[in-house]
């Protein structure tokens, strides 16, 4: 006689005797997340009305304002754009280098002077974007286009994978640093103070400036200014150049972005060996007034274990053209091959460190 037969719903059948709770437990693979863009609105608000007002700064340049406060506004864009190259970019997201507490407390004052976030913040996104290059991990994946990579990726909301991967980022080492913690930790007081209102009072108490001419020019222009700069980086950079050392990746050695964003602009170099000081393979300060920066600190024993790349190294790179896979963000990365750390050349070495930090 045929077995009583019934339907279960992880094998299709049921014997007779069988019950339901003996069925194997089946885990299905869970369906990834679809993504949609979502526009963050109240975003598009306030840029649209910090350029609004970068216009307004830069007519009042033309027509009203001091010399003395245009000046200002400069210092202020070279101070906060070295906060982000030499701090937030070399130092903390890709340990190019070392530095001294007193340096990095300089680094700190000018990188919140920028408001680009905390540096530990920043740093985590920068480390995101070289280990997934122009994938939907990468938070201004310039493959969506150049408005996206420029500004558009901080308008909408991120893609899920940018959260996910961010998540197994290694930021121990930023954390344990206590100069960035007492940025992030004091943050939403340290950043008005010095990006905003500070700035806004020199020039009125110092020289008499008129309040317009005080927020509009080293406030608001300054400030949007210095962000188009960096953000070049993120699409310009991506998007228009030549690849002397890895044909087969977005990044590009752009003159213009190097000119503008002290030093950036060679990104070509930066995404194939991002632990590199320099970020480019110049040996001079002509396009890169960050290295200058760096290098003047070096001499006065501030900044310390530069690390850049050999000749023999660069050479080859530039031999093979690459495979695209060079995706470490910055020196110690466990992706990083024990042969760029043997041929990393360490200038003004501090005796108490060591290459294996």
């Amino acid at each position: 006689m045929a077995p009583n037969i019934t339907s279960s719903p992880t094998t299709g059948v049921l014997f007779e005797g069988e019950k339901l709770d003996d069925q194997p437990v089946v885990d299905l693979p869970k369906e990834k997340e679809k993504y949609k863009k979502s526009i963050v609105w109240r975003n598009v608000a306030i840029f649209t009305g910090l350029h609004i007002g970068a216009v307004y700064g830069l007519y009042l340049i033309f027509t009203s304002a001091k010399l003395l406060t245009t000046l200002f506004a400069i210092l202020l864009y070279i101070c906060s754009g070295i906060g982000i190259t030499a701090g937030a970019h070399r130092l903390w997201a890709h340990r190019s280098y070392k530095a001294t507490w007193q340096l990095r407390l300089i680094l700190m004052i000018f990188n919140t002077i920028a408001f680009q976030d905390a540096a530990i913040d920043w740093a985590r996104d920068h480390r995101v974007h070289h280990k997934f290059s122009e994938t939907d991990a990468d938070p201004h994946n310039a493959k969506r286009g150049f408005f996206f990579s420029h500004v558009g990726w901080l308008l909408l909301r991120k893609h899920p994978d940018v959260k996910k991967k961010g998540q197994g980022i290694d930021l121990s080492d930023l954390k344990s640093d206590p100069i960035i913690a007492f940025q992030k930790k004091y943050y939403f007081v340290l950043m008005p103070t010095l990006c905003f209102i500070l700035p806004s009072l020199i020039p009125m108490y110092l020289w008499n400036e008129s309040f317009l001419n005080s927020y509009f020019i080293p406030v608001v222009f300054r400030y949007v200014f210095t962000l188009n700069m960096t953000w070049l980086v993120n699409s310009a950079a991506h998007l228009f150049g030549n690849k002397p050392y890895d044909k087969y990746i977005n990044p590009s050695e752009n003159k213009g972005v190097a000119l503008m964003a002290m030093g950036e602009g060679w990104h070509n170099y930066h995404h194939v060996f991002p632990w590199d000081y320099k970020t480019s393979e110049l040996g001079n300060y002509r396009l890169n007034l960050t290295t200058a920066f760096i290098d003047f600190f070096a001499k006065i024993g501030w900044a310390y274990d530069l690390k850049s790349v050999s000749k023999d190294m660069i050479k080859s790179r530039v031999i093979r053209s690459g495979d695209g896979t060079h995706d470490v963000w910055g020196w110690g990365d466990k992706d990083q091959t024990q042969e760029e750390k043997q041929h990393a050349v360490f200038t003004y070495t501090n005796a108490s460190s060591t290459k294996d930090q």
